[in-house]
Protein backbone atom coordinates (compact mmCIF):
# COMPACT_ATOMS: atom_id res chain seq x y z
CA UNK A 1 0.00 0.00 0.00
CA UNK A 2 1.14 3.10 -1.21
CA UNK A 3 0.95 6.51 1.17
CA UNK A 4 0.23 9.57 -0.22
CA UNK A 5 2.21 13.17 0.14
CA UNK A 6 0.03 15.89 1.22
CA UNK A 7 0.28 19.56 -0.20
CA UNK A 8 -2.31 22.86 0.54
CA UNK A 9 -4.92 23.77 -1.68
CA UNK A 10 -5.49 27.15 -2.45
CA UNK A 11 -8.70 28.51 -2.72
CA UNK A 12 -8.34 29.20 -6.85
CA UNK A 13 -8.70 26.00 -7.42
CA UNK A 14 -11.04 24.98 -9.58
CA UNK A 15 -13.67 21.81 -9.60
CA UNK A 16 -14.76 19.90 -12.53
CA UNK A 17 -18.78 19.97 -12.78
CA UNK A 18 -20.24 16.89 -11.38
CA UNK A 19 -22.94 16.68 -13.77
CA UNK A 20 -23.74 13.09 -15.21
CA UNK A 21 -25.48 10.53 -14.38
CA UNK A 22 -23.08 8.19 -12.01
CA UNK A 23 -23.70 4.92 -11.37
CA UNK A 24 -22.19 3.62 -7.61
CA UNK A 25 -22.39 1.20 -4.44
CA UNK A 26 -21.30 1.81 -1.07
CA UNK A 27 -21.15 -0.78 2.04
CA UNK A 28 -20.27 -1.29 5.30
CA UNK A 29 -19.16 -3.34 8.01
CA UNK A 30 -17.34 -3.99 11.03
CA UNK A 31 -14.16 -5.96 12.57
CA UNK A 32 -14.64 -8.02 14.85
CA UNK A 33 -13.94 -5.64 17.48
CA UNK A 34 -16.38 -2.95 16.11
CA UNK A 35 -14.98 -0.94 13.98
CA UNK A 36 -16.89 0.18 11.07
CA UNK A 37 -15.00 -0.01 7.99
CA UNK A 38 -16.81 2.03 4.95
CA UNK A 39 -16.01 2.07 1.11
CA UNK A 40 -17.59 2.59 -2.30
CA UNK A 41 -17.37 2.41 -6.31
CA UNK A 42 -17.52 5.45 -8.24
CA UNK A 43 -18.27 4.25 -11.62
CA UNK A 44 -18.59 6.81 -14.65
CA UNK A 45 -17.26 6.97 -18.38
CA UNK A 46 -15.03 9.71 -17.02
CA UNK A 47 -13.41 11.08 -14.34
CA UNK A 48 -13.66 14.83 -12.78
CA UNK A 49 -10.64 15.87 -11.27
CA UNK A 50 -11.14 14.22 -8.23
CA UNK A 51 -8.06 14.05 -5.61
CA UNK A 52 -8.21 12.62 -1.62
CA UNK A 53 -8.89 16.09 0.43
CA UNK A 54 -8.53 16.65 4.07
CA UNK A 55 -10.44 18.67 5.48
CA UNK A 56 -9.01 19.56 8.62
CA UNK A 57 -10.90 20.55 11.97
CA UNK A 58 -11.61 24.25 12.17
CA UNK A 59 -11.67 24.75 8.60
CA UNK A 60 -14.04 27.75 7.68
CA UNK A 61 -17.19 26.40 6.10
CA UNK A 62 -19.51 28.77 3.54
CA UNK A 63 -22.43 27.89 4.15
CA UNK A 64 -25.30 28.36 0.83
CA UNK A 65 -27.80 29.64 3.64
CA UNK A 66 -26.74 30.26 6.62
CA UNK A 67 -23.96 31.30 8.70
CA UNK A 68 -20.35 30.12 7.68
CA UNK A 69 -18.94 27.83 10.42
CA UNK A 70 -15.85 26.33 11.97
CA UNK A 71 -16.08 22.73 11.32
CA UNK A 72 -15.95 20.64 14.68
CA UNK A 73 -14.91 17.76 12.77
CA UNK A 74 -12.16 17.10 10.57
CA UNK A 75 -12.25 15.07 7.48
CA UNK A 76 -10.65 12.85 4.91
CA UNK A 77 -12.18 11.69 1.36
CA UNK A 78 -12.50 11.86 -2.26
CA UNK A 79 -13.78 15.20 -4.25
CA UNK A 80 -12.90 18.45 -6.35
CA UNK A 81 -12.35 21.80 -5.02
CA UNK A 82 -14.14 25.43 -6.27
CA UNK A 83 -12.99 28.47 -4.52
CA UNK A 84 -12.10 27.05 -1.36
CA UNK A 85 -14.77 24.33 -0.89
CA UNK A 86 -14.73 20.80 -0.65
CA UNK A 87 -17.01 18.92 -2.89
CA UNK A 88 -16.69 15.73 -1.57
CA UNK A 89 -17.70 12.58 -3.28
CA UNK A 90 -17.60 10.55 -0.06
CA UNK A 91 -15.73 11.63 3.42
CA UNK A 92 -15.14 9.84 6.84
CA UNK A 93 -14.38 12.16 9.88
CA UNK A 94 -12.38 12.12 13.08
CA UNK A 95 -15.41 10.37 14.72
CA UNK A 96 -15.59 7.94 12.81
CA UNK A 97 -18.76 8.79 10.66
CA UNK A 98 -18.61 8.46 6.83
CA UNK A 99 -21.12 10.05 4.15
CA UNK A 100 -21.10 9.22 0.41
CA UNK A 101 -23.61 10.07 -2.20
CA UNK A 102 -24.50 8.21 -5.10
CA UNK A 103 -26.58 9.15 -8.06
CA UNK A 104 -31.05 9.12 -8.18
CA UNK A 105 -31.93 10.53 -11.31
CA UNK A 106 -35.73 10.40 -11.48
CA UNK A 107 -36.55 9.63 -8.41
CA UNK A 108 -34.30 12.75 -6.09
CA UNK A 109 -36.11 15.84 -6.19
CA UNK A 110 -34.59 18.73 -4.04
CA UNK A 111 -36.74 21.77 -2.76
CA UNK A 112 -36.81 24.74 -5.09
CA UNK A 113 -36.74 26.90 -2.36
CA UNK A 114 -35.83 27.48 1.36
CA UNK A 115 -38.38 26.31 3.68
CA UNK A 116 -39.13 28.22 6.78
CA UNK A 117 -38.31 26.51 10.11
CA UNK A 118 -35.72 24.34 8.85
CA UNK A 119 -32.42 23.53 8.30
CA UNK A 120 -32.18 24.79 4.60
CA UNK A 121 -29.11 22.84 3.19
CA UNK A 122 -28.11 23.14 -0.49
CA UNK A 123 -27.88 19.56 -2.14
CA UNK A 124 -24.01 20.07 -2.80
CA UNK A 125 -23.45 20.38 0.99
CA UNK A 126 -24.65 17.74 2.00
CA UNK A 127 -21.23 15.41 2.66
CA UNK A 128 -19.31 18.59 3.97
CA UNK A 129 -22.70 19.21 6.20
CA UNK A 130 -22.59 15.98 7.78
CA UNK A 131 -18.58 15.08 8.18
CA UNK A 132 -17.95 18.46 9.68
CA UNK A 133 -20.63 18.47 12.42
CA UNK A 134 -21.75 15.19 13.24
CA UNK A 135 -20.27 12.28 15.43
CA UNK A 136 -22.66 9.46 14.68
CA UNK A 137 -25.63 8.42 12.61
CA UNK A 138 -28.14 8.96 15.35
CA UNK A 139 -26.91 12.71 15.76
CA UNK A 140 -27.10 13.12 11.31
CA UNK A 141 -30.31 11.50 11.56
CA UNK A 142 -31.83 14.06 14.53
CA UNK A 143 -30.52 16.67 12.45
CA UNK A 144 -31.89 15.59 8.90
CA UNK A 145 -35.31 15.16 10.55
CA UNK A 146 -35.60 18.78 10.55
CA UNK A 147 -33.59 19.47 7.34
CA UNK A 148 -34.64 20.27 3.76
CA UNK A 149 -32.32 19.69 1.05
CA UNK A 150 -32.50 22.31 -1.50
CA UNK A 151 -32.27 22.55 -5.22
CA UNK A 152 -29.45 24.69 -5.69
CA UNK A 153 -25.74 24.35 -7.27
CA UNK A 154 -22.42 25.88 -5.73
CA UNK A 155 -22.02 27.65 -9.12
CA UNK A 156 -24.29 28.08 -12.44
CA UNK A 157 -21.47 26.04 -14.50
CA UNK A 158 -21.73 23.38 -11.70
CA UNK A 159 -25.76 22.18 -11.88
CA UNK A 160 -26.62 20.15 -8.84
CA UNK A 161 -26.18 16.07 -8.82
CA UNK A 162 -29.19 13.89 -8.20
CA UNK A 163 -28.12 11.76 -5.17
CA UNK A 164 -28.80 9.95 -2.82
CA UNK A 165 -26.82 9.49 0.37
CA UNK A 166 -25.40 6.78 2.70
CA UNK A 167 -24.52 8.13 6.21
CA UNK A 168 -22.46 5.06 8.70
CA UNK A 169 -20.82 4.27 11.85
CA UNK A 170 -19.76 1.28 13.93
CA UNK A 171 -23.37 1.28 15.49
CA UNK A 172 -25.33 1.23 11.86
CA UNK A 173 -25.86 3.15 8.50
CA UNK A 174 -29.14 4.58 6.99
CA UNK A 175 -30.24 5.67 3.58
CA UNK A 176 -31.12 9.38 3.20
CA UNK A 177 -33.63 10.19 0.20
CA UNK A 178 -35.42 13.24 -0.72
CA UNK A 179 -38.32 13.16 -3.47
CA UNK A 180 -41.18 15.13 -4.16
CA UNK A 181 -42.85 14.67 -1.01
CA UNK A 182 -39.76 15.52 1.30
CA UNK A 183 -37.35 13.54 3.45
CA UNK A 184 -37.40 9.89 3.70
CA UNK A 185 -34.66 7.91 5.68
CA UNK A 186 -34.26 4.49 6.05
CA UNK A 187 -32.58 2.20 8.43
CA UNK A 188 -30.11 0.14 6.43
CA UNK A 189 -30.36 -3.07 7.61
CA UNK A 190 -28.22 -4.70 4.62
CA UNK A 191 -25.54 -1.75 4.87
CA UNK A 192 -25.41 -1.65 0.99
CA UNK A 193 -26.58 1.20 -1.55
CA UNK A 194 -26.14 1.16 -5.21
CA UNK A 195 -29.12 3.59 -7.37
CA UNK A 196 -32.72 3.90 -8.24
CA UNK A 197 -34.80 3.26 -7.93
CA UNK A 198 -36.25 4.53 -3.73
CA UNK A 199 -34.29 1.99 -1.15
CA UNK A 200 -37.18 0.28 0.21
CA UNK A 201 -38.24 -0.99 -3.22
CA UNK A 202 -34.41 -2.73 -3.51
CA UNK A 203 -35.17 -4.38 0.66
CA UNK A 204 -38.55 -6.12 -0.92
CA UNK A 205 -36.52 -6.97 -3.42
CA UNK A 206 -34.20 -9.18 -1.84
CA UNK A 207 -36.92 -11.58 -1.10
CA UNK A 208 -36.80 -12.73 -4.69
CA UNK A 209 -33.24 -14.54 -3.15
CA UNK A 210 -34.04 -15.87 0.19
CA UNK A 211 -32.66 -19.10 -1.21
CA UNK A 212 -29.62 -18.32 -2.10
CA UNK A 213 -27.08 -18.44 1.12
CA UNK A 214 -23.49 -20.08 -0.52
CA UNK A 215 -23.76 -23.32 1.63
CA UNK A 216 -22.92 -26.78 0.57
CA UNK A 217 -25.89 -27.99 -0.23
CA UNK A 218 -24.78 -31.63 -0.35
CA UNK A 219 -26.70 -34.65 -2.17
CA UNK A 220 -30.01 -33.93 -3.90
CA UNK A 221 -32.94 -36.53 -4.23
CA UNK A 222 -34.86 -35.84 -7.46
CA UNK A 223 -37.18 -39.74 -6.88
CA UNK A 224 -34.45 -42.21 -7.54
CA UNK A 225 -32.11 -39.54 -8.97
CA UNK A 226 -29.17 -38.33 -6.79
CA UNK A 227 -26.79 -35.56 -7.24
CA UNK A 228 -23.90 -34.17 -6.31
CA UNK A 229 -23.06 -30.48 -7.20
CA UNK A 230 -20.71 -29.84 -9.77
CA UNK A 231 -18.61 -27.80 -7.49
CA UNK A 232 -19.00 -24.93 -4.49
CA UNK A 233 -21.47 -21.68 -5.78
CA UNK A 234 -24.77 -23.86 -6.27
CA UNK A 235 -26.49 -22.57 -3.61
CA UNK A 236 -25.65 -18.73 -4.95
CA UNK A 237 -27.13 -19.76 -8.91
CA UNK A 238 -29.91 -16.75 -8.88
CA UNK A 239 -27.67 -13.94 -7.61
CA UNK A 240 -27.47 -11.50 -10.90
CA UNK A 241 -23.84 -10.43 -11.70
CA UNK A 242 -24.37 -7.87 -13.93
CA UNK A 243 -24.30 -4.18 -13.67
CA UNK A 244 -27.89 -3.07 -13.32
CA UNK A 245 -28.64 -0.66 -10.05
CA UNK A 246 -31.11 -3.30 -8.58
CA UNK A 247 -28.71 -5.99 -9.81
CA UNK A 248 -25.63 -5.11 -7.74
CA UNK A 249 -27.48 -4.10 -5.03
CA UNK A 250 -28.36 -7.92 -4.76
CA UNK A 251 -25.07 -8.66 -5.24
CA UNK A 252 -23.45 -6.59 -2.48
CA UNK A 253 -25.88 -7.37 -0.77
CA UNK A 254 -24.97 -11.01 -0.53
CA UNK A 255 -21.49 -10.86 -0.30
CA UNK A 256 -21.62 -8.33 2.52
CA UNK A 257 -24.03 -10.57 4.48
CA UNK A 258 -22.10 -14.02 4.20
CA UNK A 259 -18.00 -13.01 4.28
CA UNK A 260 -17.09 -13.87 7.16
CA UNK A 261 -16.49 -10.81 9.44
CA UNK A 262 -12.36 -9.92 9.59
CA UNK A 263 -9.93 -8.79 12.39
CA UNK A 264 -7.24 -7.05 11.56
CA UNK A 265 -7.68 -3.41 9.43
CA UNK A 266 -5.71 -5.08 6.48
CA UNK A 267 -8.05 -7.80 6.58
CA UNK A 268 -10.75 -5.57 6.48
CA UNK A 269 -9.74 -3.16 3.59
CA UNK A 270 -9.18 -6.27 1.63
CA UNK A 271 -13.01 -7.14 2.46
CA UNK A 272 -14.31 -4.31 1.58
CA UNK A 273 -12.42 -3.25 -1.74
CA UNK A 274 -13.21 -7.21 -2.70
CA UNK A 275 -16.36 -6.64 -2.08
CA UNK A 276 -16.89 -3.38 -4.34
CA UNK A 277 -14.90 -5.42 -7.11
CA UNK A 278 -17.88 -8.24 -6.83
CA UNK A 279 -19.99 -5.19 -8.60
CA UNK A 280 -17.57 -3.38 -10.66
CA UNK A 281 -17.99 -1.92 -14.12
CA UNK A 282 -15.25 -3.28 -16.43
CA UNK A 283 -15.40 -1.41 -19.25
CA UNK A 284 -17.15 -1.85 -22.48
CA UNK A 285 -19.48 -4.16 -20.56
CA UNK A 286 -22.14 -1.51 -20.06
CA UNK A 287 -22.54 0.72 -22.65
CA UNK A 288 -24.04 4.33 -22.44
CA UNK A 289 -26.69 6.09 -24.90
CA UNK A 290 -23.75 8.08 -26.54
CA UNK A 291 -21.54 4.75 -26.71
CA UNK A 292 -19.18 5.05 -24.36
CA UNK A 293 -18.28 2.90 -21.61
CA UNK A 294 -18.88 3.03 -17.78
CA UNK A 295 -16.20 1.81 -15.79
CA UNK A 296 -15.56 2.04 -12.10
CA UNK A 297 -13.47 5.03 -11.96
CA UNK A 298 -11.80 4.84 -8.27
CA UNK A 299 -12.72 2.43 -5.01
CA UNK A 300 -12.04 3.40 -1.86
CA UNK A 301 -12.75 2.49 1.84
CA UNK A 302 -12.57 4.76 4.70
CA UNK A 303 -11.25 3.36 8.11
CA UNK A 304 -13.22 4.89 11.21
CA UNK A 305 -10.26 3.41 14.14
CA UNK A 306 -7.38 4.91 12.19
CA UNK A 307 -9.10 7.76 10.48
CA UNK A 308 -7.06 5.95 7.07
CA UNK A 309 -8.64 6.40 3.71
CA UNK A 310 -7.72 3.94 1.47
CA UNK A 311 -8.58 4.26 -2.23
CA UNK A 312 -7.23 2.44 -5.94
CA UNK A 313 -8.30 3.54 -9.12
CA UNK A 314 -9.34 1.52 -12.47
CA UNK A 315 -5.69 2.66 -14.19
CA UNK A 316 -4.21 1.67 -11.17
CA UNK A 317 -5.50 -1.46 -9.00
CA UNK A 318 -2.52 -0.47 -6.11
CA UNK A 319 -3.54 0.63 -3.04
CA UNK A 320 -2.77 3.75 -1.72
CA UNK A 321 -3.81 5.93 1.52
CA UNK A 322 -3.22 8.88 3.78
CA UNK A 323 -4.74 9.33 7.40
CA UNK A 324 -6.62 12.16 8.84
CA UNK A 325 -3.37 12.91 10.96
CA UNK A 326 -1.74 14.03 7.68
CA UNK A 327 -3.85 17.43 7.78
CA UNK A 328 -3.07 17.98 11.54
CA UNK A 329 -1.87 21.21 12.33
CA UNK A 330 -3.43 23.03 9.25
CA UNK A 331 -3.68 26.45 10.44
CA UNK A 332 -3.71 28.24 7.51
CA UNK A 333 -7.20 27.35 7.13
CA UNK A 334 -6.88 25.42 4.07
CA UNK A 335 -8.31 22.13 2.51
CA UNK A 336 -5.12 19.16 2.25
CA UNK A 337 -4.55 18.28 -1.82
CA UNK A 338 -2.96 14.51 -1.38
CA UNK A 339 -0.99 14.14 -4.26
CA UNK A 340 -1.58 10.94 -5.89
Amino acid sequence: MGRLRAARIGAAGAANSRKGHTMCTAVRVTDTAGHMFWGRNFDWNVDYGEFPVIMPKGFMVKSHFGDDYAAPHAAIGMATEYEGYPLFFNCGNDAGLAVGGLNFPGYAQFEPKPVEGKTNIAAYEVPVWVGANFASVDEAEAALKNAAIIDAGIAPSLPVALLHWHIADAKRSIVVEYQADGMHIYDDPVDVLTNQPPFDWHLENLRNYMCCNGSWPGTIEWGRDKMEPFGTGATMRGIPGDNYSTSRFVKAAFVNAFHPQQQTEQENVVRVLHTLGSVAFVEGCARMADGTSEKTIYSDCFSAATGTYYFNTYDNPAVRYARLADGAGADDGKLCRLNW
